[in-house]
């Protein structure tokens, strides 16, 4: 009867033994704690994915600026050619180049030179 007894009996339950005394009580019991190692590694996986994507960022953005300095730079070289070659238009015409010399004090063969002292 005892073997059946046993077997309708309930599992003992295990009881906890007292902590030991002296230099071993002293120690820590160190146990992984692998749902916070899980949560770290993520973590910095997270990080350096965000640095790549903040590089990147930062290098587009210096991109951008430089390409719009560039093109600022452009349309002024634009804007001076034309003026550039209007000027130059201008300049080839005979009546400009009279107006520009007399201007100057020069005077056509032949002409007479005169000075005006005393204004009315």
């Amino acid at each position: 009867m005892a073997s059946a007894q046993s077997a309708r009996a309930a599992p003992r339950r295990q009881t906890r033994k007292p902590p030991p005394r002296g230099r071993a009580a002293s120690l820590p019991v160190l146990r992984v704690r692998w749902d916070r190692v899980g949560r770290v590694t993520l973590l910095v996986v997270l990080v350096v994915v965000c640095a790549l994507y903040v590089n990147q960022a930062i290098t587009y953005f210096s991109v951008r600026s430089e390409a719009r300095q560039q093109m600022a730079t452009a349309l002024q070289l634009a804007r001076q050619n034309r003026a550039l070659a209007q000027e130059q238009r201008s300049l080839r015409q005979p009546g400009t180049i009279e107006r520009d010399a007399r201007a100057l004090g020069m005077i056509r063969q032949g002409e007479r030179p005169y000075v005006v002292t005393q204004r009315p």
